[in-house]
């Protein structure tokens, strides 16, 4: 049987009206949720949303997904810089002064068009299709590497895995992805004051949660093919370096950290 915390059923409604309270009480009109691949990030979001249409109140739910860099862009990046840079995801992959002004619009009670991404055909869907809120009450981003910091120099010169063993061998993908971290990223840092981090057990569950989440996609879109399980093995890899940095650090920045079990239950502190 489905435990009722797991992402797939949904959180329980006592955790989800738990975070609500921390989130509103944070006194911030954004609230950030970091998590890795898995976590149920952008479940939560859906939950506190629902929940607080329910009360009347308007909660706007955004993924830094929804702020990736479209498909030709990252395909230039890919040319001019790494062919690993036209993968979407990692630090380098986003429109970071997208995300920076849909934040500070909605923020400002402007109404404001929400960019929507298409990861089946790895592309943003054109802004005529993009959704307009009037306002809302609360902001909550969610994503992976919320508010991680760039890892030292140092730290990067050898591979971690097969992905940077055998296609960047010298660095310079994952440097150049680490240095995007450093000047590109804390502006939107500094967009999002509260932060809470959903800790997964370890690095090694991700490619699990990582593939459930795809069978997940591909069943709401049967006609259409999303990943293989090959593909998506490889993709992980991608997020192994910045993921690991997000375990190190973020349980010292964030406001506050819920662990979670492999079968994504969070563990009473």
């Amino acid at each position: 049987m489905d435990s009722p915390h797991k992402p797939a059923a949904g959180y329980a409604p006592d955790f989800v009206a738990g975070i609500d309270r921390v989130a509103r009480e944070a006194g911030s009109p954004v609230f950030a949720i970091a998590g890795l691949q898995g976590t149920g990030k952008s479940t939560l979001s859906a939950q506190l949303a629902d929940l607080a249409a329910a009360q009347g109140r308007t909660l706007v739910p955004l993924s830094i997904d929804d702020f990736y860099l479209g498909h030709a862009a990252r395909q230039r990046l890919g040319r001019e810089v790494h062919p690993l840079c036209a993968t979407r995801g990692v630090p380098g992959t986003h429109d970071v002064a997208l995300a920076c002004d849909v934040l500070d619009g909605l923020a400002a009670g402007r109404p404001t068009a929400l960019p929507r991404f298409d990861k089946i055909a790895d592309d943003r869907l054109p802004e005529s299709q993009w959704p307009v809120v009037d306002r809302a009450d609360l902001v909550v981003l969610e994503g992976w590497f919320l508010k991680v910091p760039p890892e030292d120099d140092a730290a990067l010169a050898d591979p971690l895995n097969a992905l940077e063993r055998n296609e960047d061998p010298d660095g310079t993908w994952r440097r150049w992805s680490n240095a995007a971290l450093a000047k590109d990223y804390p502006p939107l840092w500094r967009r999002l004051p509260r932060l809470l981090f959903l800790q997964g057990p370890g690095f090694d569950i991700v490619p699990q949660w990582r593939w459930q989440q795809e069978q997940t996609l591909q069943a709401r879109h049967p006609d259409r093919q999303a990943m293989s399980h090959a593909q998506v093995m490889r993709f992980v890899q991608f997020f192994e370096r910045v993921s690991r940095q997000a375990m190190r650090t973020l349980p010292g920045i964030a406001d506050r950290t819920i662990r979670l079990d492999a079968e994504r239950n969070p563990i009473p502190a």
